[in-house]
């Protein structure tokens, strides 16, 4: 089990190290969209499109990867006063309970959202016609990401249950 545990880690680390550079991009987008505004007096058509897009792509994207390093809200302040093997039950049951049925949810309804953007060929509504298919795809795709590290995280907490207690 905590090899599988460590894949998944693997996975939403490489994942997460080749999305953080996204930011950098849209930034530059950012720049010439406000040079060629002051420069040329005239901003693009498509840079606030792309951005919103590119921004919301590396925010979900990024999710699990934050959820790996626990950069996410917890309630640690209960969580302290207790003992190793009561920590990791509450863990279990916190995920089983209220997490991976949202995360279920949401890569359901996401895959239907992706879907129907998908078969109508949806674009965005500026001059410049961009299709949003892709990054109502990235709700899935982060959707996957996220319940497979909440998969490593219940596994963890399964196996810390499981540990003997020195006597």
């Amino acid at each position: 089990m905590n090899a599988i545990a460590q894949a998944i880690d693997a996975l939403n680390e490489a994942f997460g190290r080749l999305i953080a550079p996204l930011i950098a991009i849209i930034t530059l987008i950012v720049l010439f969209d406000i040079t060629s505004r002051f420069v040329f007096g005239r901003p693009s058509d498509w840079a606030f499109d792309v951005t919103k897009m590119l921004f919301g792509a590396h925010f979900m994207l990024m999710a699990a990867y934050g959820l790996r390093h626990h950069v996410h809200v917890e309630v640690d302040v209960l969580k302290r006063l207790l003992s190793r093997k009561k920590q990791a039950l509450l863990e279990l049951v916190g995920y089983v309970v209220f997490f991976v049925p949202f995360i279920w949810m949401l890569l359901k309804y996401g895959w239907l959202f992706f879907e129907r953007a998908f078969s109508r060929g949806e674009t965005t509504y500026g001059m410049m016609s961009i299709p949003v298919y892709p990054i109502k795809g990235v709700i899935v795709l982060a959707a996957a990401l996220l319940l497979l590290q909440a998969i490593a995280i219940v596994l963890r907490a399964i196996l810390q249950l499981c540990e003997e207690t020195p006597a």
